[in-house]
């Protein structure tokens, strides 16, 4: 006896044709984006274009952005002034300070804030945004006086010395960065932290061990950030650094090829190039992290 076993034939599927959607937007949004990096960039390819130029090109009254005859004479006049080495080294030293002190003081006083619960704490995030809203230059001469105080009492902090520009910039970076990593802990569920009490760890050890690893991301963007405000910075070791050449930065060495009759571009533009390389090899070590970390600010 033989049975008869059919197989169904297989269901039709109808393929309907795919609809893509903002197409010429997206082509616009590309367009817009490479105008805007274009804009962006381009006072970095003439700074780095004026340096490589010679004398007569710097001065012509018919600019190009190009050279035919490039020369390493201005980058020369920038590299032999005196102290320059000294200089350098006095900016990596606040910078460094700066970025060091700011990821330490902002990531545990950002753990407070999100995970205790204590009066004035409201008071303290708002205040955390009042002084981002003052503006820098407003605070220079007060910020004057008050550093000359503390250096009758601490002259390592006073005025002439380094340890004045460390505390100014720490003042302005520290708002901005404990509002920006309150948003990456506040990210980290409280289980995780109810977790690792279960499994015997102390408060310090969840804080270096669970939350530290999970808020690094912003923790660069912040160090970024900070290390670029306190390498670039002018107008602080102007005012704080008056008389102890030793102890001037970077910036203010550029002074020297300001002059009233002309100024020598060439030099300026050599040295403001030399004081990008550093910032630039910074931003590639921690690009990657750097990405994710204002990614996750934007979310929070």
């Amino acid at each position: 006896m033989s049975v008869d076993t059919a197989v169904p034939a297989p269901a039709r599927v109808e393929r309907r044709p795919v609809k893509r959607t903002g197409g010429s937007g997206r082509g616009v949004a590309e367009v817009v984006t490479v105008v805007v990096a274009g804009v962006v960039a381009f006072p970095l390819f003439w700074m780095v274009l004026t340096a490589f130029k010679p004398e007569d090109e710097i001065i012509s009254a018919q600019p190009r952005p190009w050279t035919l005859r490039p020369t390493f004479d201005s980058f020369v006049r920038a590299l032999t002034v005196q102290n320059f080495g000294r200089y350098f080294v006095n900016s990596v030293v606040v910078a460094l300070a700066v970025v060091v002190l700011s990821m330490a003081i902002a990531f545990l006083a950002a753990a407070a804030l999100t995970r205790f619960r204590f009066k004035g704490r409201t008071t303290m995030l708002i205040m955390l945004l009042v002084v981002q809203m003052v503006p820098v230059e407003a605070l220079t001469v007060p910020l004057f006086f008050l550093m000359r105080s503390v250096g009758q009492s601490v002259p390592a902090f006073g005025l002439n010395h380094l340890g004045s520009l460390v505390l100014v910039h720490l003042a302005f970076s520290l708002p901005f960065s404990i509002w920006m990593l309150r948003g990456f802990v506040a990210a980290v569920p409280v289980e995780l932290e109810e977790a690792a009490t279960l499994d015997g760890a102390s408060r310090f050890g969840f804080l270096w061990r669970v939350l530290f690893p999970l808020v690094a991301p912003g923790l660069v963007a912040t160090s970024v950030l900070s290390f670029i405000h306190a390498w670039n910075d002018f107008l602080f070791a102007k005012t704080f650094i008056i008389s102890a050449a030793e102890n001037q930065t970077l910036p203010l060495a550029l002074q020297v090829f300001v002059k009233p009759d002309q100024n020598d571009w060439g030099a300026i533009m050599a040295g403001s190039t030399l004081m990008t390389i550093p910032v630039l090899v910074f931003f590639v070590f921690v690009q990657r992290r750097l990405v994710s970390g204002l990614a996750g600010a934007v979310k929070g």
